[in-house]
């Protein structure tokens, strides 16, 4: 009795004395969730709008993450993990949950002016969304496999409701349907794949997984141990519960289908977030195993991260060619979601491939250039915050004004919504990655990484050059839907365009970051730059 009653004690004190500065911002977006339930159930939700409630504690979280990063910064706390290690407090679990809650606050300002979801629908909306939120930040913080699973079905299950909320629209209920099928058959391979990973290594916390598999494989473990291949199929398992996440080739058939038939906010919603915080803790699975000193079974995992490429440069291809033969738009930017996870799986796989290699190659910095692939994925994810919400932000407002989401009903608008389409061709541009937008400065960072891997293995050199031919593919289908805007004619009976001052104050907000990021990139640079020093040091 004693024991259990010091267990109690310790972890009423790990959780008072520190856990909950840690969880501050999920904390924020729980307590929000509870007073908009409680406001529905008390009818308060007709005297209170859902949405200013909502808006109201993501800016609190908004404050509470950016303060936390601030901290981290300045050396005024350290990284730690908390409760009970299960999740990791540190600068890249800071990094996105910043961005994720900049990413909230402008989600539920565009669905204020959007009017998805209306008043009645909102309490129930804005719950769902502020609860993926917090799965998708305990993906980012995630330091245990039990947490590593509860956080992705904590984010799914409410990106399942959100994507089929449209009641009454077929498509909507179609897409939410196949989104749950899929999700349901990759969360059961990814927990087999925990289970053998765990079961054999003796452990499910990420920090020591490392050491146990030396134990289990030793350090020279190779693939024709029995060992070697049972721990690489069950990461391979494991991966495929993330590939759905980032929905690359062959784990995308939910994204295009989800994307068209849910409303043009939550597709922002789910082409941005869900990347974000995915990538977040496929860095983290894969820093468990090749981010110490000591690397087990390095020539595997070195396969791994050339594999992780074909995966990447195949994804990329797929996306940019699907997007070809599109005509309706919210479909046309589901495949460019795919493309770009192909793009920024790239830097993931020049990071597995440089720190698999050690110090087996001479003359070549593997800090330096580890380091500068963790940079480039990390600024990629901030650019593409803005760029992909503002594409989508401008397809949810035109769709209100002439009730279609088809590139030839887009025909002569450019003329009519100037704002809207200033904004749509920003974003565009920086999609495609030309200057002076900060897609550029993405996909450049990038490439660099992949320039420098290559010195380790020769496919990073073949994963450039499909890279950099698939960035000039991807021009003309982007052009396809600023052609209709600007060139095509609007036919005489169409319905005119008045867009409110706000709506494009709004598409304004979105395009100035992304043109400020190309022209003057060196801030978010040198904080993409820090955190992943500080990451892997």
């Amino acid at each position: 009795m004693s024991h259990f009653g010091e267990l109690l004690n310790n972890l009423v004190r790990d959780t008072t004395h520190g856990s909950l500065y840690c969880f501050g911002p999920e904390l924020s977006l729980c307590v929000t969730i509870v007073v908009l339930l409680l406001l529905r159930l008390c009818s308060s939700d007709r005297v209170i709008p859902p949405y200013l409630t909502a808006l109201v504690g993501s800016l609190i979280t908004l404050f509470l993450a950016g303060s936390q990063l601030l901290d981290l910064q300045s050396g005024d706390v350290l990284p730690t993990p908390f409760f009970t290690g299960m999740l990791m407090f540190d600068h890249l679990g800071a990094y996105i949950r910043g961005l994720l809650a900049l990413f909230l606050v402008l989600v539920i300002a565009l669905t204020v002016l959007s009017g998805i979801p209306d008043r009645e629908d909102g309490p129930d909306f804005y719950t769902l969304l502020l609860g993926a939120t917090i799965g998708m930040m305990m993906m980012a913080t995630a330091n245990h496999m039990l947490m590593f699973f509860l956080a992705i079905e904590m984010t799914s299950v409410p990106s399942y409701v959100m994507v089929g909320f449209l009641k009454g629209r077929r498509p909507s209920s179609e897409a939410a349907f196949k989104y749950v099928v899929y999700g349901a058959g990759a969360a059961g391979v990814m927990l087999y794949g925990i289970s053998l990973l765990t079961g054999l290594l003796g452990t499910g916390s990420l920090p020591e997984m490392a050491s146990h598999l030396s134990v289990v494989v030793g350090s020279q473990g190779g693939i024709g141990d029995a060992a070697s291949r049972t721990v690489l199929l069950a990461i391979l398992m494991v991966l495929v519960g993330l590939a759905f996440k980032l929905s690359v080739v062959p784990f995308h058939f939910w994204c295009p289908d989800a994307f068209e038939g849910a409303s043009a906010e939550v597709a922002g919603f789910l082409s941005v977030a869900s990347k974000g915080a995915a990538f977040a803790l496929l860095v983290r699975f894969l820093l468990a195993f090749v981010g110490g000193s000591e690397i087990p079974m390095p020539e595997v995992f070195t396969g791994l991260g050339v594999a992780i490429g074909v995966i990447a440069a195949v994804t990329v291809t797929f996306g940019n060619l699907a997007a070809y033969s599109q005509t309706n738009v919210k479909r046309l930017l589901a495949y460019s979601t795919i493309a770009h996870a192909g793009y920024m799986l790239m830097a993931v796989s020049a990071l597995v491939v440089v720190l698999s290699a050690g110090s087996n190659v001479g003359g070549f910095n593997v800090e330096e250039a580890s380091v500068m692939c963790l940079e480039g994925l990390l600024f990629y994810l901030f650019v593409y915050l803005f760029m992909n919400l503002g594409a989508f932000a401008v397809v949810a407002l035109i769709r209100n004004e002439i009730f279609s989401e088809e590139i030839e009903d887009y025909n002569g608008i450019g003329w009519q919504a100037p704002a809207l389409c200033s904004c749509m061709v920003v974003c565009m541009f920086s999609l495609v990655g030309l200057p002076p937008f900060g897609g550029f400065w993405g996909k450049l960072v990038i490439f660099m990484s992949l320039f420098n891997a290559g010195q380790v293995h020769w496919f990073m050199w073949v994963l450039l050059v499909i890279g950099g031919l698939n960035t000039v593919f991807s021009l003309f289908y982007y052009l396809r839907v600023l052609k209709a805007m600007f060139i095509g004619e609007r036919s005489a009976d169409a319905r005119p365009i008045e867009v409110p001052a706000p709506i494009g104050n709004y598409a304004l907000l979105l395009a100035i970051p992304v043109l400020l990021l190309g022209v003057f990139p060196t801030w978010t640079t040198n904080l993409a730059n820090g955190v992943a020093t500080l990451l892997l040091q």
